[in-house]
């Protein structure tokens, strides 16, 4: 442990932070492993806006610095900002050299992060990231980094979130309205490839309601408002469209919590459920769903081609892995072997045990 990179008596550390919601959900046991072993470090998490929503809650961080760093003179700032703070290191968790940028301007003696896209001079400590054959979920990277950053043997990987106070309450007033128990669908994401198409989102709801007696909302981001409404337009059953109502990453959380089954495509809200202990079912296409896989026994996976040979990648065979692929029966016949476990409103919890490679609807 003497000779790790961030010293036990270090005063003062600086993490830079994911950029994506389920990147920044999936490094919290590295967040959570880093409090742990430095219990008298002030620690100053940098990341962009609304992240920081997400993270409330959670003892990890004594302070955040809160910029868009895609901005031309973000880095700057943001360096800027750090630099106030004279950290001793800097934990870099993105891959970007813009990343490795910050905490180089800084000012921190000691830069830790991986080894890759030409960034290895701006850092003073540098993981490689090793030649990889086969996808390895942000979790257990975030992870590794962090064994190595601190000297530990192994870090616990359970994703780990909090809803304050204040969000709860922010939730309960989007959802006024809405019957319990509910089903939140979530038909957006960052790439078109990786939307199941809105129609078949909005036949889920209708079948739950009659099968379940299940209500339904819809959630996603701004950019999402267009396939939210088109869902919400195409369904029988009443849907409740939150995006129209300004739901917010914090609100989010407080929403997901109180839902008694998420239905999503691979996106952020996916991971925010099951660090909340929010059932879930993921649908995954051209993205291969080991980049993020997670120990998540309440969540069950639908792929697009479940019988893709395990040396393939998905991302590499888009037309194979086409997510319209999933029909919607596979998604019911998912949707219903999990409520059949956890009931329609078990309470949050902690999972107990890995959960199985995916199959159809696994």
């Amino acid at each position: 442990m003497s000779t790790a990179p961030i010293a036990r008596t270090i005063e003062r550390l600086a993490i830079i932070c994911p950029s994506w919601v389920g990147d920044t959900v999936m490094a919290t046991p590295l967040l959570r492993a880093v409090r742990a072993a430095l219990p008298g470090a002030r620690i100053i998490g940098a990341m962009r806006g609304g992240l920081d929503e997400l993270l409330a809650g959670t003892p990890w961080l004594d302070e955040t610095v809160v910029e868009q760093t895609k901005a031309v003179l973000g880095p700057l700032r943001i360096a800027r900002r750090l630099g106030a703070h004279q950290p001793q290191a800097a934990l870099v968790l993105p891959n970007s050299f813009r990343s490795a940028l910050i905490a180089r301007l800084s000012g921190a003696a000691r830069r830790i992060g991986y080894k890759r896209d030409g960034r290895g001079v701006l850092l003073t400590d540098a993981l490689a990231s090793g030649r990889r054959t086969l996808p390895v979920s942000m979790v257990e990277y975030y992870a590794a980094l962090g064994e190595f950053a601190l000297g530990l043997d192994r870090i616990d990987r359970q994703m780990e979130l909090a809803v304050t106070q204040a969000q709860r309450e922010a939730g309960e007033r989007l959802l006024q309205g809405v019957e319990r128990p509910f089903v939140l669908i979530n038909p957006g994401a960052n790439k078109a490839k990786k939307r199941w198409p809105a129609d078949r989102f909005a036949a889920v709801a209708d079948a739950l309601a009659k099968s379940h007696s299940l209500a339904a909302a819809a959630t996603g981001s701004p950019g999402d408002r267009d396939v939210v409404a088109a869902m919400v337009t195409a369904a029988r059953c009443t849907v409740h469209n939150l995006v129209d109502r300004g739901i917010s990453l914090g609100s989010l959380k407080a929403v997901i919590e109180e839902a008694s089954l998420l239905i999503t495509n691979d996106t952020g809200p996916r991971h925010i459920a099951a660090a909340l202990g929010t059932p879930v079912v993921t649908l995954f296409g051209p993205t291969d769903w080991r980049w993020t896989a997670i120990d998540c026994p309440h969540e069950r996976m639908v792929l697009a081609d479940p019988f893709l040979p395990e040396p393939l990648i998905a991302d590499d065979h888009p037309q194979r892995c086409a997510i319209e692929k999933i029909m919607v029966g596979d998604v019911l016949a998912a949707a219903a072997a999990l409520l059949a476990v956890v009931g329609a409103k078990d309470p949050p919890g902690p999972p107990a045990a890995a959960a199985p490679r995916p199959s159809a609807a696994s």
